[in-house]
C-alpha cells in the first residue's frame, strides 16, 4: 500500500511525465528509465491503448517509489475505472465539475484543465486539488502569471512545455506536465532517462532546488 501523499511525491519533484501512448509491455522499463532520471509523478492517459492494463502495471511496478495516476480522464465512470486499477490521481484537459466531484468522493487528487478564470473557479468550487493550465506553451508564463492574480490554487503549466520554456514556469507554477520532451513511443530508454535528468536539472535551477 502506497503511503506517501502526492504533495510528498510532488516536493521531490513536480514534473509529471505524461505517457501518452506507452506500450503495456514496455511500462515497466519507461517508469524505471524516469525514474532513474528524477520523475516521480507519473500520468498515463486513458486514450492509450490497454490504458487501465498499463496503470495497474505501473502502479504495481513502482510501489512507493513513484505515484501513478491518469491522464485525459473525461467521465466520471473513467474515474471509477482509475480507482479501481490503483490510479490514485486524476487529470483532465477540460473542467467538468462531475469528473471533479467524483474524484473527490473517491479520495483522489484532482488536477482538471483550465485556460480561462471562468473554468478556473468552476473547478475550484466543485472541490479540485490543483489546476492544470492547458495548453499553455504557446501563451508562455505571462499568461499564467496574469491569471494567478485571481487564481489562487495552485497551477501546473501544461502543453508545449519542453527544456527551452520549463525555467520560466517556476517558481510562478507549482509543477509541469510533460509529454513528448519526455516521452513518446519509439523513444529509448536511455534517451528517456537522458531527458528526464535535463528537465529535472533545469526545475532544480528555476526553483532554487
Amino acid at each position: 500500500m502506497n503511503m506517501k501523499t502526492y504533495e510528498e511525491y510532488a516536493a521531490e519533484c513536480p514534473l509529471v511525465a505524461i505517457l501518452r501512448g506507452v506500450k503495456l509491455e514496455e511500462t515497466e522499463a519507461v517508469c524505471d528509465a524516469l525514474y532513474d532520471g528524477g520523475i516521480r509523478l507519473l500520468e498515463i492517459t486513458m486514450n492509450t491503448p490497454n490504458a487501465l492494463d498499463c496503470i495497474t502495471r505501473a502502479v504495481k511496478h513502482t510501489a512507493e517509489r513513484q505515484l501513478v495516476g491518469a491522464g485525459t480522464v473525461l467521465t466520471p465512470d473513467e474515474v471509477d475505472q482509475v480507482a479501481k486499477h490503483g490510479g490514485k490521481f486524476i487529470i483532465s484537459p477540460n473542467t467538468d465539475p462531475a469528473v471533479i466531484r467524483r474524484t473527490k468522493e473517491l479520495g483522489l487528487i484532482s488536477i482538471p484543465g483550465f485556460f480561462t478564470p471562468s473554468e478556473a473557479f468552476i473547478a475550484v468550487n466543485a472541490g479540485a486539488d490543483y489546476l492544470k493550465c492547458f495548453p499553455c506553451g504557446r501563451f508562455g508564463a505571462g499568461y499564467i502569471k496574469d491569471l494567478k492574480a485571481v487564481v489562487a490554487k495552485p497551477v501546473y503549466a501544461v502543453g508545449g512545455v519542453d527544456r527551452n520554456n520549463l525555467a520560466s514556469f517556476f517558481p510562478l507554477c507549482a509543477g509541469a506536465g510533460i509529454g513528448s520532451a519526455l516521452f513518446k513511443p519509439g523513444k529509448s530508454m536511455e534517451q528517456i532517462r537522458i531527458d528526464a535528468l535535463n528537465m529535472v536539472e533545469i526545475w532544480k535551477k528555476a526553483a532554487g532546488k
